[in-house]
């Protein structure tokens, strides 16, 4: 089972990988704000897990299950993003609010954020009358 450390990193690599085809060390340290040394350690830990497959010098690339694992923890924060924008949470708020939350939900709580996302989405009218709700509870 991945730490949210763990979590954290593979989902920067495979946001990198995906962007640019490959993730370096020194992408992965500033996108994370760490220092090379805790990737280094941290990239060793995830190869060992079989996560990814490092070699010195040369690279990494992410395994079937660093893959699916990294396209799952994207989804999850897209979703998330996608569920505060919905219930109204301010634009400024929401990156800093879903890296809070993201790993301290169960994937069964995903599971039913990800169906109520969609269930406002399917009706622009329960969406309305959502914030509605939200404006009479505010005032």
């Amino acid at each position: 089972m991945a730490t949210p450390s763990m979590e954290d990193y593979l989902e920067r690599i495979y946001k990198l990988i995906d962007e640019k085809g490959y993730a370096r060390v020194s992408d992965i340290a500033e996108g994370l704000e760490v220092h090379p040394s805790s990737v280094t350690k941290m990239i060793q830990k995830l190869d060992k897990d079989e996560y990814l497959v490092y070699e010195k010098y040369r690279g990494l690339i992410l395994t079937p299950k660093g893959k699916k694992m990294g396209k799952r923890l994207v989804d999850r924060h897209a979703l998330l993003e996608d569920f505060l924008e919905v219930i109204g949470v301010q634009d400024e708020n929401i990156y800093k609010d879903v890296e809070g939350i993201e790993h301290h939900l169960s994937w069964d709580s995903i599971t039913c954020i990800e169906t109520l996302v969609e269930y406002f989405k399917q009706d622009p009218e329960r969406l309305e009358q959502l914030r509605s709700l939200r404006a009479e509870l505010e005032a």
